[in-house]
């Protein structure tokens, strides 16, 4: 995958989004930064130095050297960037000025390196830069000795067993850093033909939440610090099929969408109720909007933690067609 580009986090404008971009159109990988990460970032490009930044995540790491910049992600993904280049954009999207450095010599807190860098020509690769870039890639791989607990393989699977619905929502605010990483999560869900026919409406009005209570038949929980309305948007599914094929497939869109948002809220410490009896009419009234609502998620902190509920038996859930 190679470096891309530098976008706005999708709630709050003191953030971040590094986009990767791979061979086919639909393959990316996004590294969403908080305001103190991103600040972090340009400080250190900005003062053309190595360093090292701990996300918030707590196992998630960037090592920035002189060639190369290195995310070593908590999913055990490894992503890279030439230096010069993050460092132009990042640089760029907060607006400092960029002057490239004929000669920068870096520290020596992960390798020794010189680089020569030129305002016009591209920067040539030799064997030696060759060698010291597999240098890099054994020391980050090896990296520090990490005293954190690394993420089990199982952790999406204990997602599933242990989430539950909740209708009591404690007071506090959810995070910013939060909400962007659920709407990344519904972001990356599977779609028809990657059209993604679907559209998010974020609710932080109180007068909005309010009302929509009322067009969910009077549900109060839907008066949580979090609110996403997931709507059908069928006008983006570019497929030569019939009106209510394109409606069936963009409602599905928004379904799997609401979906992963659910299972990204409950991996990172949050709670959530999924809300699918709702008076479409007014929801979209409510919204401005001509757009089909599909369901209503509602997120937050819980007032008190529960236990899942049971289900049933696995054998009276399948049956087996041989």
């Amino acid at each position: 995958m190679k470096f891309s580009k530098i976008q706005p986090s999708y709630t709050s404008k003191d953030g971040c989004r590094l986009v990767w971009k791979g061979i086919d159109e639909d393959d990316q990988h996004v590294v969403i930064l908080n305001k103190a990460e991103l600040e972090q970032l340009v400080e250190i490009m900005k003062e053309n130095s190595s360093g090292k930044i701990d996300l918030e995540d707590q196992v998630s790491t960037i090592f920035i050297n002189s060639d190369v910049t290195q995310f070593n992600l908590k999913n055990n993904r490894y992503l890279e960037a030439k230096t010069t280049e993050l460092q132009k954009q990042v640089l760029e999207y907060a607006k400092i000025p960029h002057q490239p450095q004929y000669v920068f010599i870096s520290t020596k807190e992960f390798y020794p390196s010189i680089t020569i860098r030129k305002d016009d020509a591209p920067q040539e690769t030799s064997d030696k830069k060759s060698k010291q870039q597999s240098l890099l890639q054994a020391i980050l791989s090896s990296g520090p000795q990490k005293t954190k607990k690394e993420p089990s393989e199982s952790d999406l699977f204990r997602i599933f067993s242990t989430r539950r619905s909740t209708r009591r929502f404690d007071k506090t605010k959810v995070e910013d850093w939060m909400v962007d990483k659920i709407l990344a999560a519904a972001d990356t869900a599977p779609t028809a033909g990657n059209f993604q026919g679907f559209k998010v409406f974020y609710i932080k009005n109180k007068k909005t939440k309010e009302a929509l209570v009322e067009a969910a038949n009077n549900q109060p929980y839907v008066n949580a610090p979090v609110v996403l309305v997931f709507c059908m948007d069928p006008l983006r599914v570019k497929m030569d099929f019939s009106p209510e094929i394109l409606d069936k497939f963009s409602l599905q869109d928004a379904t799997l969408a609401a979906a992963y948002s659910q299972l990204a809220a409950s991996g990172i410490g949050l709670s959530s109720i999924w809300i699918g009896m709702i008076d479409e009419e007014k929801v979209k009234s409510i919204l401005g909007t001509d757009l089909r609502p599909s369901s209503i998620l509602c997120i937050g902190y819980p007032e008190k933690r529960k236990p899942p509920k049971s289900r049933r038996k696995l054998k009276e859930l399948i049956q087996v067609v041989e």
